[in-house]
């Protein structure tokens, strides 16, 4: 007989994990919302590798590993990520603790199940490379939603992270930012949808 599991019912407490912690924030945003935008633009992130750039991509595998990309935070909580990525020191620190609180999360599912999750939580450094982009870009929307409601808090943060998405030479992210990004500027009656 399987146990009865919390995995899905943690799962859904990612909606309580605010982030940008240290900013004033006039849009709110969570880890789960947050996690979905992840994995829509990791999603396209590989059709644009596959389909664009003609490269082997699994785009829907993608797709899964942002998806749980932050699910450690249900146990850690957000931590800020000027806080995080402070010294190398600090960084290691982290990854430790988010890797045994994704092992805490895996070892709630039932044995069944366990080895079909493990993949989810563990990419390869290819795949570490388009999520961490599709990562940045969710944060880079966030900044641009900001600052368009007149929030100079993000004014900062969204040069910062422009740049690194920049730094990060991925093909895929400079043409999505090239040809998707200036989208977000538009209000609905200019993105034509009325």
């Amino acid at each position: 007989m399987v146990k009865e599991t919390g995995f899905y019912a943690l799962l859904a407490r990612m909606r309580y994990i605010s982030r940008w912690g240290l900013m004033r924030s006039g849009i709110p945003e969570n880890v789960q919302e947050h996690s979905h935008e992840t994995a829509v633009y990791a999603h396209a992130l590989g059709l644009i590798r596959r389909e664009i750039f003609g490269k082997e991509c699994d785009a829907e595998r993608l797709a899964v590993l942002a998806i749980y990309h932050d699910a450690s935070e249900i146990l850690t909580g957000d931590l800020p990520t000027p806080i995080k990525y402070h010294d190398r020191t600090i960084r290691d620190a982290y990854k430790k603790v988010e890797r045994a609180a994704d092992e805490r999360l895996l070892a709630m599912l039932p044995e069944e199940l366990r080895a079909a999750y493990e993949g989810a939580f563990t990419a390869t450094p290819d795949e570490e490379k388009l999520v961490k982009a599709a990562d940045k870009l969710s944060a880079l929307r966030q900044c641009i939603e900001e600052r368009k409601a007149g929030n100079r808090e993000f004014l900062s943060a969204e040069e910062q992270t422009r740049r690194l998405i920049e730094e990060m030479h991925l093909p895929e992210a400079d043409w999505f930012m090239e040809h998707c990004l200036g989208a977000f500027e538009k209000n609905l009656d200019e993105l034509g949808t009325m």
